[in-house]
């Protein structure tokens, strides 16, 4: 079983909204025991199967209204208005595990990076960049407070 799921999302083609994507590549290259890297445009609800083999998950996204550079927040089961053939929130994906698994998600968390510009086929802002720098030495620290170690 894995210990740690870390989830990125968002499009690496919007420009800002590449912010998730690109925090999974970074945490990748340090090839973590017990962790597992995944990255899709949006959360979906057959990701609830990936919450399955795991004891713990971070959702990593970029956001235009959280404050700069990011926020990092726990996470709890919530039906919410996301749900839909095409995409979810994290909140009402781990209330779609409750249902299909009949008991409670693994302990999640939200890493919401804030983004800038959207736009289809701009490169990341300068500003989203620097927040990604900081928003990745808070998983690098987030990892080594709960113990995950390199292989």
């Amino acid at each position: 079983m894995v210990k740690l799921l870390l989830f990125g999302y968002g499009n690496p083609g919007r420009g800002d909204d590449a912010l998730g994507p690109e925090l999974i590549g970074r945490i990748a290259q340090l090839h973590l025991a017990d962790v597992e890297c995944q990255n899709d445009m949006q959360l979906q609800v057959e990701h609830v199967t990936d919450l399955a083999a795991c004891k713990r998950v971070l959702f990593i996204d970029a956001d235009m209204s959280c404050a700069e550079p990011f926020d990092f927040s726990e996470i709890s089961a919530v039906k919410d208005d996301s749900y839909t053939s095409h995409a979810m929130s994290p909140t009402a994906l781990l209330h779609a595990y409750s249902q299909v698994y009949g008991k409670d998600a693994p302990p999640a968390f939200l890493l919401r990076i804030r983004g800038y510009d959207f736009e289809l086929g701009d490169p990341l802002t300068g500003k989203a960049s620097a927040n990604l720098e900081r928003a990745t030495e808070k998983v690098r620290d987030w990892l080594a407070d709960i113990q995950v170690v390199r292989e």
